[in-house]
């Protein structure tokens, strides 16, 4: 990992170890396996390295760190779904999936755009106002996702135990 200095004398060793962790699980979000995640967040700090970028105070840097991985995340997925391989032609690269719990499996399963506000909101504890800074999106949209977040969320939930 390079020690190169970055806002504030932190090194970009130091800006990995404080953020890592919470990208990977931002990204797992998006791509549902654990080796494009790692792929995104791997972009993710080479785009930041190279970027050269200024930042006011952490905060800034982190947002800038979490819209450049969800954006990533996105080109990714914009990118696999142009490609035609059929699944047969890659069955002996088929992983198991990770075991997750039923509320994970259920916010994995949401459609994208309601999965980052949903992150940075309960996993994160980012207000509407910071998210919607940090997404560049109108705080009613935030607010919006949120809200239908959580019904997907509950209608999910509902159905399971009426089955069960």
């Amino acid at each position: 990992m390079a020690d190169l200095p970055t806002t504030g004398g932190r090194t970009v060793r130091d800006v990995y170890t404080q953020h890592a962790r919470m990208l990977y699980r931002i990204a797992y979000t998006y791509m549902k396996n654990s080796c494009d995640s790692e792929d995104a967040l791997q972009e993710c700090f080479l785009r930041y390295i190279r970027s050269g970028v200024s930042f006011a105070d952490p905060q800034h840097e982190k947002g800038w760190l979490i819209l450049t991985l969800t954006n990533i995340c996105r080109d990714m997925l914009r990118s696999r779904a142009r490609r035609h391989d059929s699944l047969e032609d890659h069955a002996e690269l088929t992983a198991a999936p990770p075991e997750t719990d039923r509320l994970t499996a259920a916010v994995l399963a949401l459609p994208d755009r309601y999965k980052a506000p949903l992150y940075l909101f309960y996993y994160e504890g980012y207000s509407v106002k910071e998210i919607a800074g940090m997404l560049h999106q109108p705080v009613n949209t935030v607010k919006t996702r949120l809200a239908r977040a959580r019904k997907l969320l509950k209608n999910e939930w509902e159905e399971q135990f009426d089955e069960g």
